[in-house]
Parts: C-alpha cells; sequence; structure tokens
C-alpha cells in the first residue's frame, strides 16, 4: 500500500502529469460527444444488408450478455490495472479517446445496415441503449481491448490475456450476428495503426511512463 501510495503521490505532484490528465479527460468527454452523434447518424442512415461468408454460414446465438457486459468488464478490469500504474493514466485515456473519434469517423461513413439475423435488442437493457445498430464498421468491442494489449505490451501476462479477450470479443460479436467479418478483422489493423497515431500525437505522455520513477 505504501508503494502505490508513493506512486500517486510522484504523479500527481508531477505538473506536466497534471495538466496531461487534464486534457486527456477533457478529450475521452469530448470523443463520447461525437461519438453519441456518429452512433446515431450511422443508426438513422443504415442501408441494407449485405451477405457476409461467415455470417450466412452459421446460425445467431444468443450472446446479448457477453456483448453487453464484456466492455463492462474490460473498463472495470483496465481500470484496475491502471490504479496500480497511475502513470499510464494520460496516454491510456488520450489513446481511447483517440480510437473512439477515429472509430466515429469510420462509422459516419460507413452505412451499412445490421446483418438480418442479428439479435434485436428489447431495449430495456440499460447498457443497451449505449449500443447503436449502426455503428459497424469497425468492431469496437474488438478493437478496444487490442488497443489495451499494445499499451500494455511490455506486461507480458497483461498483453496475452487482452491479446485473447480481443479474439474473444471479436468471435462473440460474429457469433451474435453484431458485426460484419470484416468489422472485426478490419479491427485489428486499424486499432494498430491509431495504436501508433497516439505514440505519435501524444509522444510526452508515453514519456511520462520512465520521467515519472517508481
Amino acid at each position: 500500500m505504501k508503494k502505490i501510495k508513493f506512486k500517486y503521490s510522484k504523479c500527481f505532484s508531477n505538473k506536466n502529469f497534471l495538466i496531461s490528465l487534464f486534457y486527456s479527460v477533457l478529450f475521452l468527454l469530448s470523443a463520447l460527444i461525437i461519438n453519441f452523434y456518429a452512433g446515431n447518424y450511422a443508426t438513422e442512415k443504415a442501408s441494407l444488408p449485405v451477405t457476409d461468408i461467415v455470417l450466412s454460414n452459421i446460425r445467431v446465438f444468443d450472446v446479448d450478455v457477453i456483448f453487453n457486459y464484456g466492455p463492462i468488464f474490460l473498463i472495470v478490469f483496465m481500470f484496475i490495472i491502471i490504479f496500480f500504474e497511475p502513470k499510464k493514466l494520460p496516454f491510456t485515456i488520450k489513446s481511447l479517446s483517440l480510437f473512439i473519434v477515429i472509430r466515429s469517423i469510420f462509422i459516419s461513413l460507413t452505412h451499412i445496415g445490421p446483418f438480418p439475423t442479428q439479435i434485436i435488442e428489447n431495449g430495456t437493457n440499460i447498457i443497451s441503449k449505449f449500443n447503436y445498430s449502426g455503428d459497424l464498421f469497425f468492431s469496437g468491442h474488438t478493437g478496444t481491448a487490442f488497443l489495451m494489449a499494445l499499451i500494455f505490451w511490455e506486461n507480458i501476462p497483461l498483453r496475452y490475456f487482452l491479446l485473447s479477450y480481443s479474439i474473444f470479443m471479436g468471435i462473440v460479436v460474429l457469433l451474435g450476428h453484431y458485426h460484419y467479418t470484416i468489422d472485426v478483422l478490419a479491427a485489428f489493423f486499424i486499432t494498430h495503426t491509431i495504436y501508433h497515431i497516439a505514440l505519435f500525437l501524444f509522444k510526452k505522455d508515453k514519456e511520462l511512463f520512465s520521467l515519472i520513477n517508481n
């Protein structure tokens, strides 16, 4: 406990860390607002569905609980991880915010309708209110976990857990016919690019990893 307290003391006594954390929170709030409007726009403009080599050949499975609560589990899990490594908070938040903004742009440009056999949620679940049927390309369920794996790449056990979780969520969204196959596969490539954009844009935040010693 003393070690954790020391870490927080080092971080929150660092002016650059506090400034970076403030802007990262602002960026995240802005990204969520953009995502809200993009998701509604994409759902409103969604066109007809298309065929898919995987979805057209497998039956739909009821994975609604995993689909809705999987991201919540990831958020809680990553919050616990970052709790022990507060110096990584600004870069992680900014990278996630960039991911949300770029994905919002993608879903605003692509208006393919959901696959016909996709399970239609009844809307009574609070979490389901944040899911949009038209925000398909690319899969956020898959990409978010992969982004976290890239950020915490040096932690080998965590890296492989997050990679496995990313693949698992990719399979889940396909089993539920929530995403097309291209949405899942593209998520890995686009997310990898987003991570390197984050490294370029938020270089100083990444450097805080080493500047703030444990």
